[in-house]
């Protein structure tokens, strides 16, 4: 295992105690707005420091972009961190026990390795850039479904964007007319990792942040599938529009998704 991944697995473990901890009495913790339905809490701001604390102690000259700290060094380091130290904040103030950690490291412009951890269940997802994907040290694959008819898909409502909102019903209406169902669980780093088991066939949503998609969608290519945007530019992580699945229903929602946000 490389380096970079032992000690973000190692960040990750020491924030998921804090979280667990906390969420153990999440009655008295302080939340509050930083945008429009996007909360932050003085745990999320806790957890994100801990990890960033970890990484300093081995790597003081890395950059780091953290969702709550923002950018720490110029960003044209060779090896940067991107961090989501609580995705999934809603659940976690409101007792929902779905939420979790994501750190990815970005080396040379490319995500190398990711991890995506959750303490309540203790489901580690990993990844490294030509090793595959585990879940706790098991290797795992996307699903093998042929088609988007029967599928199990997940998604997130585009509630910092509202702009989205008519191309994402029309995509909804669209792929709900062959695929079995859809989840929204509220955590967009664990629908990735899920998408990476086969748990989930495909995964899509529109303007999500870096931290919350690198480390997943690193998850997902490594255990064989495949991520894109809505328009098939591959520029995901900077438009924050991304569609992943397996490969097949991969086809089959892109076409679906590519027609109604044209559309819509």
């Amino acid at each position: 295992m490389h380096a970079y991944l032992n000690i973000a697995i190692r960040a990750a473990r020491a924030a998921g105690q804090l979280l667990r901890r906390s969420f153990a009495d999440v009655a008295p913790i302080a939340s509050q707005l930083k945008g429009k339905n996007d909360y932050v809490t003085e745990i999320d701001r806790a957890v994100e420091n801990l990890i960033i604390d970890t990484i300093r102690q081995t790597y003081p000259d890395h950059a780091i972009m953290g969702e709550e700290s923002g950018q720490h060094g110029s960003g044209t380091e060779e090896v940067q961190w991107i961090i989501d130290p609580l995705d999934g904040t809603t659940n976690f103030i409101h007792g929902i026990p779905h939420f979790a950690i994501s750190i990815a490291v970005q080396i040379q412009g490319r995500i190398s390795h990711g991890l995506v951890y959750d303490p309540i269940k203790e489901e580690l997802f990993t990844a490294s850039r030509g090793a595959g994907a585990q879940l706790n040290n098991r290797r795992i694959r996307v699903s093998d479904r042929k088609r988007l008819e029967g599928a199990l898909l997940a998604t997130g409502f585009p509630f910092r964007r509202r702009e989205h909102m008519d191309a994402w019903i029309n995509g909804f209406r669209a792929l709900m007319q062959d695929c079995a169902d859809m989840r929204r669980a509220g955590a967009a780093a664990l629908d990735l990792a899920y998408v990476a088991a086969g748990r989930l066939d495909g995964f899509w949503e529109f303007g999500l942040q870096p931290w919350d998609i690198a480390a997943g969608s690193l998850l997902v290519k490594e255990a064989g599938g495949i991520v894109d945007d809505m328009d098939g530019t591959g520029k995901y992580m900077a438009s924050g529009d991304i569609v992943a699945a397996s490969p097949k229903v991969f086809k089959d929602m892109l076409k679906k998704l590519q027609h109604r946000h044209q559309t819509g």
